[in-house]
């Protein structure tokens, strides 16, 4: 299989590690010196100086000592049938199928296997404050913290945000060496990072680049905007500083995109203003408190923007509103566009979510928005976002085809409409020509055209004789809704 996915880039067990290095090449591909194409200035004629490139090796003596290294030790419960007695293997592992399949088989009852893995951290607070991942030390029994003066503590875990994946520990320790921290808002695309962390288990590797992207938005990551470099990060990275040059940790090195498990020029890493906004709820109260405003949003295309009349394809769309939710109270409506949050401008969906997360509930915000070709200001209270909870996102008449559109179309009886818990709505029995090409299935239910709400077939009919040369759909589709743009025939 050769699928591109994102993997968390912490927890290595021993035999990972071993049959990982196994497969490895040494002294391959390198690239001499000489051969790197030297800056202009030095083209020019002018001396090749040490000080033009960055000084990494003053960060890692200044802030190296810092950095710890994290060794967990859990349990799992397994059975005599199909145990291996090669230890704990990663699905993602080539080897694990093999041992599956013919690893000795037995009879028995359940029984416990003790497992281990790797990560990194780093020392925020000289009284024993440690910043790591969550999934470095998630369903960890004890929890190893070691200095690089080889000095090693048994740590608490203080408290877990799975979320934002931050984890605070605390060792029994004073005058210990910190890291400052910085702020992401000051980096740029394309400056320098290192990272310092225990890439398969060799402890306190550095490895350097350069920022690729900044406000990155991964699948269900919607709180964090993460920072991506390409700055090598491999397994037991997870929970190390992304510093730069000032030796200011900038973020957390938490995620890789591989299609073989290792680095592949993709990394990614929380930013450090997130971890430490959770840092400090979870040492103040234990659990972490976000705002909540109960919409469902998406990024708007030109295609969208024209059916909006906006100009420029920018903002985060609103494509449900929460019955009941603070944006429901303030009047906020499917389809309109939040261009500012406090003042601060929208410039995609992945920016709002943190945004309003880390507002405290009950706190007014003001929200900048577009609706019906003006802009227009909304003040809503946020409300608290609970554990686990995600926003979403007439009688039956014969199927119609509605031409400019290319689809044939009925009104949802009673029963589905309680079964998709619309008010209203059109199913879609076929599609076709405009319709089919921008994606529209049959089964998709329309709700709107143009953020106007459509219940009955005539509805849709003026609605598109009343457009111009694009119209978007908020479509449903399943449990979730979308705007879909659409240049009509």
């Amino acid at each position: 299989m050769t699928s591109q996915t994102l993997k968390l880039a912490g927890v290595a067990a021993a035999t990972i590690a071993a049959t990982m290095w196994g497969g490895y090449e040494i002294g391959h591909s390198v690239t001499p010196l000489a051969t790197v194409t030297a800056p202009a200035a030095v083209r020019a004629g002018q001396p090749l100086a040490a000080a033009a490139l960055p000084d990494f090796g003053s960060i890692v003596e200044s802030y190296g000592p810092a950095v710890v290294n994290i060794s967990v030790e859990g349990t799992v419960k397994t059975t005599a049938r199909g145990r291996n007695p090669f230890g704990q293997l990663d699905p993602d592992d080539p080897f694990s199928d093999f041992f599956r399949r013919f690893a000795p088989r037995g009879k028995g009852k359940p029984s416990e296997q003790i497992t281990h893995g790797q990560g990194s951290g780093f020392i925020v607070s000289s009284d024993g404050i440690v910043l790591t991942n969550a999934h470095v030390v998630a369903n960890a029994d004890n929890v190893t913290v070691k200095l690089t003066d080889k000095r090693e503590f048994t740590a608490k875990v203080v408290g877990i945000d799975k979320q934002t994946d931050i984890a605070v520990l605390r060792i029994d320790a004073q005058g210990l060496p910190t890291v400052p921290l910085g702020d992401p808002a000051d980096l740029r695309v394309g400056d320098w990072v290192l990272a310092i962390g225990s890439p398969f288990g060799f402890e306190n590797s550095v490895t350097a680049g350069i920022v690729s992207a900044k406000s990155r938005s991964l699948p269900d990551e919607g709180y964090v905007p993460f920072i991506q470099t390409d700055v090598a990060i491999n397994p037991g990275n997870s929970g190390g500083p992304l510093l730069n040059l000032k030796g200011e940790v900038v973020g957390i090195n938490s995620q890789i995109y591989s299609q073989s498990g290792g680095y592949q020029g993709l990394s990614f890493a929380i930013p450090i203003n997130v971890a430490a906004h959770v840092k400090d709820q979870l040492l103040a109260q234990g659990k972490v408190t976000r705002g909540r405003l109960g919409i469902a949003i998406q990024d708007l295309n030109q295609g969208l923007a024209d059916s909006f009349g906006l100009s420029v394809a920018r903002g985060a769309l609103v494509s449900h509103v929460e019955a009941g939710s603070p944006a429901a109270a303030a009047g906020l409506e499917a389809g309109d566009v939040v261009l500012k949050f406090n003042g601060d401008a929208i410039s995609s969906s992945a920016e709002l979510p943190p945004k309003v997360a880390v507002v405290a509930p009950g706190k007014p915000v003001k929200l900048e928005i577009w609706r019906k070709g003006k802009t227009q200001e909304v003040t809503v209270t946020v409300g608290e976002q609970q554990p686990d909870k995600v926003a979403a996102a007439d009688e039956a008449a014969q199927p119609d085809d509605s031409g400019r559109l290319g689809v044939s179309v009925r009104p949802l009886t009673p029963d589905e409409q309680k079964a998709t818990e619309t008010h209203g709505g059109l199913l879609v029995l076929d599609s076709s020509g405009p319709a089919s090409r921008a994606g529209i299935e049959e089964g998709d239910v329309i709700l709107a055209v143009n953020g106007k709400q459509v219940r009955r077939v005539d509805e849709l009919r003026k609605q598109l004789a009343d457009a111009g040369k694009h119209v978007a759909l908020l479509i449903q589709r399943g449990d979730a809704r979308i705007f879909v743009p659409i240049e009509l025939g």
